[in-house]
């Protein structure tokens, strides 16, 4: 079967919390919302395919992952087919009391007493995880992100994606970060979903690494310094092997050579599908800058420890937008040869304006990367929307205003 080059297509994945729609307490009832989808009843539906897009289950029970339903030839105009998703969605959740919502993470659920696992198709994986790691927190059971699929046609291809990616994936947080609120408090890191998500499988660290993927740059040596290894290091959990396969890997950016894709899982999901969209046309122009050799060639990028990019990438889950950049080599490396250190959102910005001209931008992106470039990413608009206040009844204004967001397809301001 012929795989597609580089940027040939794009999968991208959305996943939305189903809450109540008064309390916004999480409503574990995503099974029945895919049955209403599927038209009845299904045993049981852990995806429904409708046209260009499909919905199916994750690990939780009230979370609903949208998607492309194959890869998609471009990102533009996909704004509005997952919008039309998201209004099938509240309209099927409304008849069972509920509605979506979304942000990297709910920011009162209690992980321990409101989890439940999805019971159905693939549950013995769930199962299984759930037995080695303790699927009732956090890192497991309450974050919602968005993925994106990129594709490689054959081992150089991988080689030159896999390495662009490693240099951007530290702060691409910086960009999507949308989870600053845990347990009802202030973490004080605008990415709390990254934080808990590069500790969720501690218990066998070959699992996640340091979340910045190793320098790896072809199958076979893939296979054997991180599928093997990790394979290797969950036998004594795992001798009957449930999850001896890719998809057991928790980098930051995952290989995934049984579809001929990297999958990239460092982004919080956004407030409506038109801002995943548009950060993510800016993420991927990056990209490809960076695959051309605009600014630097292969072998440096491919030259940059993990343990280097995971600095940045620690910084930015920690400050999002306003991470100071004192990386000189790395800056150089995307373009920027500042006489002093430069912000995250300014780094951002240059890559917006040297990547993804306005004639090249749908738009109905146009607002989620106005809204970033003004304000901030979204986690620091949520943060200045409640302006210190984090009760209850404040949080569940500001996050009501955000469910209103997703179901109209508006960007949110502070």
């Amino acid at each position: 079967m012929s795989r597609l080059g580089l940027f040939a297509g794009f999968g991208v994945e959305l996943e939305y919390m189903l809450v109540d729609a008064a309390s916004l307490d999480v409503l574990p009832a995503a099974d029945r919302l895919l049955e209403k989808a599927a038209g009845g009843p299904c045993a049981p539906c852990s995806e429904v395919a409708l046209g260009a897009t499909a919905w199916s289950n994750e690990l939780v029970l009230h979370v609903l992952e949208m998607k492309t339903n194959g890869p998609a030839p471009g990102l533009a105009g996909l704004a509005s087919l997952f919008q039309a998703d998201v209004k099938r969605a509240n309209a099927l959740a409304a008849e069972l009391g509920g509605r979506l919502l979304p942000g990297g993470a709910h920011p009162w659920m209690d992980p321990l007493r409101e989890t439940r696992l999805w019971p159905h198709e693939d549950g013995p994986i769930y199962r299984a995880y759930d037995r080695i790691f303790g699927c009732k927190g956090h890192g497991w059971s309450n974050l919602q992100s968005t993925h994106l699929n990129l594709p490689f046609a054959d081992d150089a291809q991988f080689g030159r994606l896999h390495a662009a990616i490693r240099l951007l994936l530290p702060v691409m947080p910086a960009l999507f970060a949308s989870s600053p609120i845990l347990d009802g408090a202030a973490t004080g890191l605008l990415d709390s979903r990254m934080e808990v998500y590069r500790h969720n499988s501690a218990r066998v660290p070959s699992i996640a690494g340091q979340v910045v993927p190793e320098p790896v740059f072809d199958e076979a040596t893939y296979h054997r310094d991180i599928f093997e290894r990790m394979y290797r290091d969950m036998e004594p959990l795992d001798p009957e092997g449930v999850l001896r396969h890719e998809f057991l890997n928790a980098r930051g950016a995952i290989a995934r050579f049984d579809r001929g894709a990297i999958e990239i899982r460092v982004l919080d999901i956004q407030e409506c599908p038109a801002a995943d969209l548009g950060l993510a046309a800016l993420a991927c122009a990056a990209l490809q800058a960076v695959v051309s050799e605009r600014w630097s060639s292969l072998a440096e990028q491919q030259a940059f420890a993990t343990e280097d990019l995971a600095g940045i990438l620690l910084a930015c889950i920690r400050d999002a937008d306003q991470t100071v950049l004192d990386h000189p080599r790395f800056l150089a490396a995307l373009g920027l040869e500042p006489a002093k250190p430069v912000t995250a959102s300014g780094l951002w910005t240059h890559l917006l304006e040297s990547c993804l001209p306005p004639e090249a931008r749908d738009p109905a992106w146009q607002p989620a990367l106005a809204a970033f470039q003004g304000q901030g990413c979204l986690a620091r608009r949520i943060l200045a929307a409640l302006a210190g206040d984090l009760r209850r009844e404040r949080l569940k204004e500001v996050y009501s205003d955000l469910a209103g967001c997703l179901a109209r397809g508006e960007v949110f301001r502070a």
